[in-house]
């Protein structure tokens, strides 16, 4: 029988054997996104739960329960939508970049207060935010005694012929979890669509290919969580838990006030053109300046 390493499915006393044996856990993140017909649509969020587990299950370590609220629908990622996704209903599970970021600091907050030495954020939702998350994880390590490291997809394996919802990203998906890619659903070819965020070349999925692949991302993972359990005994840094309202003066005094730098908070990338007035996607574009 496989070592569960689910937090939501595990007895205490699991958990605490898993603690004391290896104090990482591993935060999975993703978005409730299209990626085709074929696809389900918790794609981002099921793959970056597959990676850690399968991360966990072989090196050691927890995973928590994985979290589908991710950055879209506004700036950059709304002038991205209107062309692709038009007016049909996207189903995203949207939150704005600052509310995303503002959840992290808590997450964080409670693992390090539970006393993991290592916290390893994996979000399979990618995008600028990505290179956000860094910045986030740089502001955020002097205020805890774990030690961090975010990343996301591109960041963790550079996989060449790489295509947003495309071959690869449905064979991982195809390999996580089975039921949640369907085959006879592939739009034919001359379906005008949309088919939102299917890659050109997501016909040619493969399940043996994504289990290649979601081990060599778990490998990632592990070798990486090596590290910062390696960096916290090296270090041994004072571990005092922060409280609610610490957490809430680090966020609003360090964090929100940069979040007008963010990558995610711009509203088109060069040569990207703003949704018309009459898109559904206008109205999130123009992003809000935060004091």
């Amino acid at each position: 029988m496989r070592r569960e390493v689910r937090w939501e499915r595990m007895f205490p006393d699991e958990l605490e054997a898993a603690f004391q044996e290896c104090p990482v856990v591993y935060l999975p993140y993703g978005l409730c996104e299209p990626h085709g017909p074929q696809s389900a649509l918790g794609m981002d969020g099921l793959r970056a739960h597959a990676y850690a587990c399968h991360a966990a299950r072989e090196h050691g370590g927890i995973v928590a329960p994985p979290f589908f609220w991710n950055v879209h629908e506004l700036g950059i990622y709304a002038a991205w939508a209107h062309p692709l996704i038009g007016e049909a209903t996207p189903w995203l599970t949207a939150v704005p970049p600052w509310l995303f970021f503002h959840e992290i600091c808590y997450h964080v907050r409670s693992m390090d207060a539970l006393g993991f030495k290592a916290i390893l954020l994996f979000s399979g939702h990618d995008g600028p935010h990505g290179r956000d998350l860094k910045r986030l994880e740089n502001l955020l390590q002097p205020h805890f005694a774990a030690r961090l490291c975010f990343l996301t997809d591109a960041s963790a394996l550079r996989l060449e012929g790489f295509h947003h919802g495309g071959k690869i990203e449905t064979s991982l998906l195809w390999a996580a979890e089975p039921d949640c890619v369907d085959t006879s659903r592939f739009p034919a070819p001359d379906d005008p669509g949309p088919h939102f965020a299917m890659g050109p070349d997501a016909r040619e999925a493969d399940r043996r290919l994504g289990e290649e692949l979601i081990a060599r991302f778990a490998s990632a993972l592990a070798a990486k969580a090596k590290e910062l359990l390696e960096a916290y005994d090296r270090l041994r840094p004072q571990r005092r838990p922060l409280t609610f309202e610490e957490t809430e003066r680090i966020w609003q005094e360090e964090i929100r006030p940069r979040m007008g730098e963010m990558a995610s908070m711009c509203d088109t990338r060069p040569g990207q053109a703003p949704p018309p007035p009459e898109s559904r996607w206008h109205h999130n574009w123009k992003v809000p300046k935060l004091d």
